[in-house]
């Protein structure tokens, strides 16, 4: 199975803090195919560098070194994507999240999250 993880996810589970669903670690642990979108990895170095997300090294080679350990794949931001943005209902403002549930939507993959709004859309929902 091909599934993206939410920005949350990704951070939760490199840094092994318990916060995963039973569920959502199976799928991690699991024999799938994981993808972070490019947009994930900018939201993550915005908020490092606004102090709301301390990591213990450099956001840059710490994101490459857990993307390898983890065998995760990067999920390119296309411009199929970013206009899928566009026939999205307005239930949810964050324009990170958006955009990883147009990719979702694009890609038929479901999103590994928690984030209760990412259920009012027409994706598939793992936790």
């Amino acid at each position: 199975m091909k599934a993206i993880l939410d920005t949350h996810t990704f951070l939760w589970a490199i840094l092994d803090d318990g916060k995963l669903s039973r569920r959502a670690r199976l799928v991690y642990t699991g024999s799938n195919d994981l993808f972070l979108s490019i947009a994930s990895v900018w939201e993550i170095l915005i908020k490092t560098q606004a102090g709301k997300l301390p990591l213990p090294e450099p956001v840059g080679p710490y994101l490459v070194k857990k993307l390898v350990q983890n065998q995760i794949e990067l999920l390119p931001v296309t411009l199929d994507h970013v206009l899928g943005i566009e026939s999205l209902p307005m239930h949810h403002r964050d324009p990170f999240d958006r955009l990883l549930i147009a990719q979702s939507i694009k890609e038929k993959w479901p999103i590994i999250t928690v984030d209760p709004w990412f259920t009012r859309y027409k994706v598939e929902v793992i936790w």
